[in-house]
């Protein structure tokens, strides 16, 4: 592999920010240093004015391969992960066929071997009906990131409400179990009350269907399972200010066995926004009042919230014209969630230190990844070199399959310059390198 010097750059890592090289040979980092200089075969990049973080990790991605194609496939997502500074994901078991068996589970990263260009890991998924193939999932498997289960909202047989059926995973589970929580029969109460008044509904009648009792009940479900069997649970996209009263800041980050997630769109969006965006930001669990907005970026930064992700869910153009009873829920984000968190950086709403917390260290902490997400010296050099310079997001340089983004118009004040994935240089000014692929991630488990 080619080896490189970053030069004088500004290196952002665990809450600290120090002024010096770094060099990378045989896809690691071989030494941080105040300068470095090799006689051997080594590209110099110059990193002057610039900042050096480790690759995002983005937890949560439907990157819709195999069967959903036409809306995205690994390939083309994970090249808009690089792009955006995002150098390892992990992702959902909702594609068709849904991720149930082993086999299948192989299929995906076999998939990902040829064809990812970050790293990669999937999570295993769960049905009424296959709770002895997940439980296959077990601590001897230390590549594989977590099952999955849909306690809500979720397409075909993925939903699992069964008492008994979660019952069985929750107490036996030996992996990170990850939910996405939502109460179907609230959801199903909230609509049906709607639809009792109203001809029509429409993307604002969303949050209303998808309330905060919804996310609440469902958390809180899962957490009593949890708390009862003492399963390592994560709870992704936490979308209300209700649900944060169910975490704590618990430090360290390593003991917790409980952990949150929140997603850039909820740091973003709120329910006024669909009068200009409608179908567009249509998503489960939606985007709500204000009022959760505010308490979501307190949660973050106190750490109740311990993980920035995207819950990257591309759909095509025309998928989300439908009216919205049919317009399919989810937004594709998962080339700029790092130049959306680094512009709030720069109004001075959190710090660069904690958005590197929160996208790397805080990501590979909760799922025991293996030496990646802290830029360490025999560290995989997982890298990202950005710049102040505008950028503005445009239909000409999205690069997600669905070709369109709810950020489009909007202005960051960072570009990414560089990203190194496992010690590639994959992007670099514009251009990509993909004589490479990504790795399957690997966890450090007991």
């Amino acid at each position: 592999m080619q080896s490189y010097i970053i030069k004088n750059t500004t290196i952002v890592n665990e809450g600290k920010r120090i002024h010096g090289d770094i060099f990378i040979k045989n896809g690691r980092i071989e030494q941080i240093a105040d300068t470095i200089s090799r006689s051997e075969n080594v590209q110099e990049i110059d990193g002057s004015n610039q900042f050096l973080l480790p690759g995002a990790i983005d937890d949560q991605v439907h990157f819709r391969e195999p069967g959903l194609t036409h809306k995205a496939n690994i390939y083309t997502e994970s090249k808009a992960a690089v792009a955006g500074g995002v150098t390892s994901f992990m992702e959902m078991p909702n594609t068709n066929p849904p991720v149930f068996t082993q086999e299948l589970l192989e299929d995906k990263y076999n998939i990902g071997a040829k064809t990812a260009l970050a790293n990669y890991s999937f999570f295993m998924g769960t049905s009424q009906n296959n709770v002895e193939e997940v439980l296959k999932t077990n601590k001897k498997k230390k590549d594989v990131c977590g099952i999955k289960i849909f306690m809500g909202s979720s397409t075909g047989n993925l939903l699992v409400d069964n008492p008994i059926i979660l019952e069985s995973i929750f107490s036996k589970s030996e992996l990170l179990i990850a939910t996405h929580c939502e109460e179907e029969s609230i959801i199903k109460r909230n609509k049906a009350a709607l639809e009792s008044i109203k001809a029509h509904l429409e993307p604002s009648d969303h949050p209303i269907i998808r309330n905060e009792e919804a996310c609440f009940e469902s958390s809180w479900k899962a957490i009593q399972l949890a708390q009862k069997f003492d399963t390592r649970l994560h709870i992704l996209h936490i979308s209300t200010a209700k649900e944060l009263q169910l975490f704590s800041n618990l430090r360290p980050l390593k003991d917790k066995r409980i952990t949150s997630e929140v997603c850039v769109h909820h740091l973003h969006f709120t329910s006024d926004d669909y009068a200009q965006l409608g179908n567009l930001i249509k998503c489960n669990p939606a985007i709500k009042a204000p009022e959760n907005k505010k308490a979501l970026w307190e949660g973050l930064l106190d750490d109740r919230l311990d993980i920035i992700a995207t819950d990257h869910a591309p759909h095509t153009w025309e998928e989300k014209q439908e009216d919205y009873i049919h317009a399919h829920a989810g937004l594709p984000l998962v080339q700029h969630p790092l130049m959306l968190m680094l512009k709030y950086a720069k109004e001075g709403k959190i710090s660069m230190e904690k958005v590197v917390e929160k996208m790397s260290h805080a990501v590979a902490t909760c799922f025991q990844i293996k030496e990646r997400g802290f830029i360490r010296e025999g560290y995989h050099a997982d890298l990202v070199l950005i710049g102040e310079q505008p950028y503005t997001v445009t239909k000409e340089n999205i690069l997600y399959k669905c070709g369109w983004s709810p950020l489009e118009g909007m202005q960051f004040p960072y570009q990414i310059k560089s990203t190194f994935v496992g010690g590639h240089l994959a992007y670099h000014l514009g251009e990509f390198n993909e004589s490479q692929k990504g790795s399957r991630l690997q966890f450090d488990r007991e």
